[in-house]
């Protein structure tokens, strides 16, 4: 039998560049504490995660040839555990800002669109795939995806994945996720309160009970719904039950960026760590999950080993 093995996709990656100041303002020039850029993307964070929690994965799917050479730098000397397999495509990739004023507790995003997905490069990351995707890999397709008459050659490369014995994770947001869900290609979505609303097209009370029943009526065309609810926690329903967690433990919120992501990792993580392959125990993978994205939310992903703040981290997961 194959092991188990993390392959994640990102289709619209992106070069992070975060800025940190205190009482930042309109006008004038404005001084900041700390600058950094790092190869990023939501699949490529979802990689981070794993490898901060000592989890070797594979980062596939698109990257510009012009920054190429930058980024499998970056991310070697970074993040050892991850092996690249990314797919070159011509032109840069994308550049994304975030300002964060930590004084006030304020954030800006400024995103940019993504030039490198065509027909041609996305039959090429499906090629790619297909040398290293096997039975029992778990393939994290997340981030924007590219739509219009490209949608279908998407859709294609996931099931092209799930032929090869892959169980496809998806999280991402607007039609993309309405219309690959409805393919019955994904084995578990992450979405938020919001993107649940959009799937179930009605508009949902973000409570436990409200969003249980919303998302068991998804269980038709997937097997799991992880629901991220921000500062209210998480829920996550599966076939087996519904589940959910907050945290009970106070830190400080340095930065949300990215806490999805790495609540997405945390719970693969928390499922292959049961077998091989894995046998979802949602419970145990939603506890996981938390306590990695309130490690990420409190900056200690930054500065602080993986065991030591999983550990000292306290999150409570109950039944609905």
């Amino acid at each position: 039998m194959e092991k188990t093995s993390i392959i994640t996709v990102g289709l619209s990656p992106a070069w992070d560049i975060t800025c940190r100041g205190r009482n930042l303002e309109w006008g004038g020039h404005q001084s900041i504490e700390e600058q950094a850029i790092d190869p990023a993307g939501k699949a490529l964070n979802v990689s981070r995660a794993l490898a901060w929690m000592g989890q070797e994965n594979i980062a596939a799917g698109l990257w510009g040839r012009s920054d190429y050479r930058q980024m499998l730098a970056a991310v070697r000397n970074s993040w050892p555990l991850i092996k690249v397999e990314m797919t070159a495509a011509a032109g840069s990739t994308r550049r994304n800002v975030t300002v964060v004023d930590a004084a006030n507790g304020r954030e800006m995003h400024l995103r940019s669109k993504s030039p490198l997905a065509s027909v041609k490069t996305l039959r090429r990351v499906q090629g790619d795939l297909k040398k290293i995707v096997r039975r029992n890999s778990i393939c994290v397709f997340a981030g924007t995806m590219p739509e219009g008459d490209l949608m279908a050659d998407v859709i294609q490369i996931m099931e092209s994945c799930a032929r090869r014995g892959a169980r496809i994770v998806l999280d991402t947001s607007g039609r993309a996720l309405r219309k690959i869900v409805d393919t019955g290609a994904a084995w578990l979505i992450k979405p938020n309160v919001e993107e649940l609303c959009e799937l179930s097209n009605q508009k949902i009370k973000d409570a436990p009970a409200t969003l249980a029943s919303a998302g068991r009526k998804l269980l038709d065309r997937v097997d799991m719904v992880l629901i991220s609810r921000g500062k209210k926690g998480n829920l996550v329903v599966s076939r087996q039950g519904v589940w959910q967690g907050r945290c009970t433990g106070r830190g400080r919120v340095l930065s949300t960026v990215g806490c999805g992501d790495y609540l997405l990792a945390g719970f693969l993580k928390g499922l292959a760590d049961k077998s091989d392959p894995p046998r979802p125990d949602p419970g145990a993978a939603l506890k996981l999950a938390m306590k990695v994205a309130t490690a990420k939310a409190w900056g200690w992903t930054e500065n602080k080993e993986a065991s030591r703040a999983l550990r000292e981290i306290k999150v409570v997961v109950g039944q609905v």
